[in-house]
């Protein structure tokens, strides 16, 4: 009999409830978006996502058992997102499975959100298997990491500065084209030209990012040409960074010989990112679903499927934590 586990999502703005019964049988899932509510402030306000989530956890939840045509009971245990993310919210979302864990007496699991991400492409692809490289990048991460086995992971590179979606939101910002900026300067770059040359720094330095010095180089360019197309500038920059994250990994995977490479987090969803992947032709490409390249339940309740498993239950005195690292599985 495969397990149904029930996975809960509230690390930053989206609330999301998922069924998932054994390895890749999503039974119901719900991803409830606060884009529309945090986009006049430019950014996610932590307070106003922690006070939504409170809004729509009950609600969903009910939800996903109601489309699943199941009990509460059926459920053989719970996983929740308790890092990394914004403190407020992810305590929204751990103290709500932490209620049900208790009163259904089943099992809490506590998931971290970065191995959810990567978990994202096992519910895509039944027979994905380590060892493979994951390029994670999102708007809190960016790193290439060695997936050795299921619950081996080795980080090789990271940015030292800015998250690549951090990098597009901040750009985003500063040419006043909306939030969130990846989707934003995707579209708009598909309507210029590439003809600035950003610079990409630690292009040929290792396998670390930063992109920083490129976000700071867009608002100078920005300052001095006020009259520059908006697109060729959206092309420009998402060329110099998406050639970055490429190039790196291409890099460490003909380095190490590991020729299977996982993209996972919301940058995933880019055209660019998946279009410049195709076209390599000696290594395999796997990609999330779009509806999973963001924050959602379902990637938790695939992640909380190997904890269980393993029966690597959580107590109820788990911790929100959010500067959780990937190491802390």
């Amino acid at each position: 009999m495969e397990p149904i586990i029930l996975g809960i999502e509230t690390s930053c703005d989206e609330t999301s409830v998922a069924l998932l019964k054994g390895k890749h049988e999503i039974l119901s899932d719900i991803i409830i978006s606060q884009i529309d509510i945090h986009k006049i402030f430019g950014g996610v306000v932590p307070e106003v996502a922690s006070r939504k989530h409170i809004d729509f956890l009950y609600k969903i939840t009910k939800e996903v058992f109601q489309k699943a045509n199941i009990k509460y009971d059926d459920i053989d245990a719970i996983a929740v997102t308790y890092g990394p993310g914004l403190v407020g919210s992810l305590l929204m979302g751990l103290n709500f499975a932490k209620s049900l864990s208790f009163s259904l007496n089943k099992p809490l699991i506590g998931v971290n959100h970065l191995m959810g991400h990567i978990y994202a492409n096992f519910l895509a692809f039944k027979d994905l298997k380590p060892p493979f490289i994951v390029l994670l990048v999102s708007g809190g991460h960016t790193m290439i990491i060695h997936a050795k086995d299921y619950m081996d992971f080795e980080i090789i590179g990271k940015t030292r500065d800015d998250a690549a979606g951090e990098a597009f939101d901040k750009v985003s910002k500063m040419m006043n084209t909306g939030y969130p900026g990846g989707p934003v300067i995707d579209r708009l770059a598909k309507m210029g030209k590439n003809i600035y040359k950003f610079p990409k720094p630690l292009y040929n330095n290792g396998y670390d990012f930063s992109f920083s010095g490129l976000k700071t180089s867009v608002l100078y360019f920005l300052k001095e040409h006020s009259q520059a197309n908006i697109e060729d500038i959206a092309c420009s920059f998402q060329e110099s960074l998406i050639d970055t994250l490429v190039h790196k990994v291409v890099k460490y995977s003909n380095d190490s010989g590991v020729k299977k490479v996982v993209i996972a987090g919301g940058v995933a969803a880019n055209s660019l990112l998946r279009s410049k992947f195709d076209g390599i032709k000696n290594i395999n490409i796997y990609y999330p679903n779009l509806k999973y390249c963001t924050d959602n339940a379902a990637m938790i309740a695939r992640a909380g499927y190997e904890k269980f498993i393993r029966n690597q239950f959580s107590d109820l005195n788990l911790d929100a934590i959010p500067n959780l690292g990937l190491k802390e599985l």
